[in-house]
């Protein structure tokens, strides 16, 4: 079968190799606007997908979900805690790893020195599976979140169902904890790790 040749001016035929990794230090340097668009895997950069408007709203509910119950439980002594989305998460320096997850609840950084979000911070990460991102959600990322020792992830449609883990710090892997479903009998379910809150599945479907 004979093969179509491509325009001369067609995208692809510009596609290079990344001539080497991307450091840290150049991470730092790039403008925002192309920083906000990648994450960097062992310093290889990759584009992220522009999200559908049904992913951008089911991270954004469940945001303001998270931060609803993060803010009960810093007035109830946990320390200060915060809840962002898709923001920096900086998982290792060498070579550089550095991934922008749904939603992470995390300790308070302090922004008048402009610390940055590790891993060491972050008490949970959760990311929007959708059609497409099956493989990177729940393998490739679960799998670094849990060798930088990130306690806790959850990953589903953040809309009808959550998948929940826990590390296990001993094989640095994670453990499923169960399945949280909104059609299941009963009433909303409630959870205790990493912080005490309830899933009003009413607040998250639209």
């Amino acid at each position: 079968m004979a093969r179509t040749a491509l325009p001369e001016d067609h995208w692809s035929l510009g596609i290079r190799p990344q001539p080497q990794p991307l450091t840290a230090e150049e991470y730092e340097a790039l403008p925002e606007d192309i920083s906000r668009v990648i994450e960097v895997v062992d310093g290889m950069v990759v584009f992220c997908a522009s999200p559908t408007p049904e992913h951008q709203t089911a991270v954004r509910r469940l945001t303001n979900l998270i931060e609803r119950w993060t803010r009960s439980a810093t007035r109830a002594g946990h320390g200060c805690l915060d809840v962002d989305s898709v923001l920096d998460l900086r998982l290792r320096d060498v070579p550089l790893l550095n991934r922008r997850p749904d939603v992470v609840l995390y300790r308070c950084l302090d922004r008048s020195t402009g610390e940055r979000l590790r891993a060491e911070h972050v008490l949970l990460v959760v990311e929007v599976v959708s059609p497409g991102s099956e493989t990177a959600d729940t393998a490739d990322k679960a799998s670094e979140y849990a060798k930088a020792g990130i306690p806790h992830y959850w990953d589903g449609t953040g809309v009808s169902t959550i998948e929940r883990y826990k590390l296990d710090p001993a094989a640095m892997l994670y453990k499923h904890l169960g399945t949280l479903m909104k059609d299941e009998d009963g009433g909303p379910p409630e959870i205790t790790n990493p912080i005490s809150m309830t899933i009003e599945w009413g607040e998250l479907e639209y």
